[in-house]
């Protein structure tokens, strides 16, 4: 029997860089937006607590289901074993968001 799928997403939030876990994902109804479900985080029976998973797993306590907008995806990695989720800062750089809207004709 295959061992259900995790996946590694990492997207801007805020200028900062929220890395999470789940084991589903899907392209959603709402047009532009990832639909995320089923969050995974580390086990309770670590010793050592990571501040910045333990916030996720309060952002995320009680969510169901997220949409995340495409422009803010980073990256997705399906991936053996889940990791720790984390949050970093977003540092600057030479690369730009893709714009949304064109411009408009005169």
């Amino acid at each position: 029997m295959e061992k259900d799928a995790i996946y590694r997403i990492k997207f801007l939030n805020q200028d900062e860089v929220y890395e999470v876990y789940a084991k589903h994902l899907y392209q959603s109804d709402l047009w532009g937006f990832l639909e995320v479900e089923e969050f995974v985080f580390g086990s309770q029976t670590q010793m050592v607590v990571d501040p910045s998973e333990e916030k996720l797993k309060q952002q995320f306590e009680d969510v169901e289901r997220s949409y995340i907008p495409m422009q803010s995806i980073i990256r997705i990695d399906e991936v053996k074993h889940n990791g720790v989720a984390k949050i970093t800062p977003a540092r600057g750089g030479n690369v730009s968001a893709f714009p949304m809207m064109p411009p408009k004709n005169k």
